[in-house]
């Protein structure tokens, strides 16, 4: 064969490769994700820039944005909306929205904290030393506070008389100082924010008395991974990625807390890494790693227990009893179970 007819057929070649490059390029493209986290970053959602800079998820096969949040109530917001395509925030402003928004389709696809971090906080030197105290008193909240909103059903639980309780509104600024100077008898929140704030104001852990929501009776899940029925039906494989990759984070995160304090100080330089540790620890011991999750692995939900905790949050604001535990939450996106050991 003639070198030209070589040279040619090369060259056709090549131009044949040059023009399929861009299909073949885009048909190895990994999908794109736009992710929304519940507030700013701090140690709790620090797990989803651990996997970002360690290269977690390109790892699963999904490139993701991550953007902090204003909020978890925005987030299935913002989500149903088109803003973003998933996010990660306290479930039960999601169970609120799903039960108002049916048609929205929000689901959760892993339930990263087996507790909720709802608590009440008083001072360990007053009068008030149970729940059942707590009827007479004055307790500073903002408005949309989820320990306030979601109070009802702690007071259910936990026998106490919700209207012989008093909310004074405040702004989130404000909350634990009022308790600090006096003028409230406690606050509700979550103990990560509010017990970690008032040792910052010289209230020291040992001078607080913190009634855990989940130990009075109301077993409510936390933080979560959302998006909506649709995304998840059209991108499967990206929402496996990306819930694999999250896990994968927030497993690194605890096996090494010092690593993930770091990456969040070079993201937010303004980073307090021994409060975010603190805060990292605590979340840790209160909120993810119990005996359930010890023995069953991460988002190993109990259906049973999420259906009461529906009815919960409905009956708190007052919602018509509609929403099924299996609209809201399947299991059908989670990695294997020995990944999500602990």
């Amino acid at each position: 064969m003639a070198l030209g007819s070589i040279t040619r057929r090369g060259a056709l070649a090549f131009g044949g490769a040059v023009l399929a490059a861009p299909h073949l390029a885009r048909a190895q493209a990994m999908p794109r994700v736009r992710l929304t986290l519940d507030w700013a970053f701090q140690s709790p959602n620090a797990f989803a820039l651990t996997a970002r800079e360690k290269g977690f998820f390109r790892e699963a096969g999904v490139e993701v944005t991550v953007d902090r949040g204003q909020g978890s109530g925005g987030v299935p917001v913002a989500i149903a909306g088109g803003a973003y395509d998933m996010g990660y925030a306290d479930l039960n402003p999601a169970i609120k929205f799903a039960a108002e928004n049916a048609d929205r389709g929000i689901i959760a696809v892993a339930v990263l904290h087996d507790r909720s971090p709802l608590c009440a906080i008083v001072r360990a030197d007053g009068p008030i030393r149970t729940p059942k105290d707590l009827e007479g008193r004055r307790l500073a909240a903002p408005d949309f506070d989820a320990g306030r909103q979601l109070f009802p059903a702690f007071a259910k639980a936990a026998g106490i008389d919700a209207a012989r309780v008093q909310f004074q509104s405040v702004t989130p600024a404000l909350r634990e100082p009022m308790l600090v100077r006096r003028e409230a008898d406690g606050v509700t929140g979550f103990v990560t924010t509010s017990a970690l704030a008032l040792k910052g104001l010289g209230l020291s852990h040992a001078q607080q008395r913190v009634m855990m929501y989940y130990e009075h009776g109301l077993n409510l899940y936390g933080g979560a991974i959302l998006t909506t029925r649709a995304f998840a039906e059209r991108n499967p494989a990206a929402v496996r990625g990306v819930v694999a990759a999250l896990v994968r984070g927030l497993k690194a995160q605890i096996a090494d807390p010092a690593e993930s304090m770091a990456i969040l100080r070079r993201i937010e330089p303004l980073t307090d890494v021994a409060l975010e540790t603190e805060r990292h620890q605590m979340n840790v011991e209160r909120v993810i790693v119990t005996d359930h999750v010890r023995a069953n692995g991460l988002s190993s939900v109990d259906m049973a227990r999420l259906q009461a905790g529906i009815v919960a949050v409905e009956e708190s604001y007052n919602l018509a009893p509609r929403l099924q535990a299996s609209a809201i939450y399947t299991p059908d996106f989670l990695p294997p179970r020995d990944v999500l050991a602990l």
